[in-house]
């Protein structure tokens, strides 16, 4: 199953990962452990809670002008 995760930096350092299909929210130090913690976190949710992924979310990306 191929799912998505969208990671932000945290304020704190390190990384905040989410995946969308789920919305399992997870963190790690590195982009690497972040994307694996999720992958964890996701499988344990779908253990419990089986969902039938009928297509990946649009993932985009849109600019808000900067306040004066």
């Amino acid at each position: 199953m191929e799912l998505t995760a969208v990671l932000t930096p945290a304020e704190d350092g390190g990384y905040i990962a989410l995946n969308p299909e789920t919305g399992t929210t997870t963190q790690g130090e590195t982009v690497e452990e972040a994307v694996a913690n999720l992958k964890e976190a996701t499988a344990l949710y779908l253990s419990e809670f089986p969902l039938a992924v009928a297509g990946h979310p649009v993932v985009t990306m849109f600019t808000l002008p900067a306040h004066a």
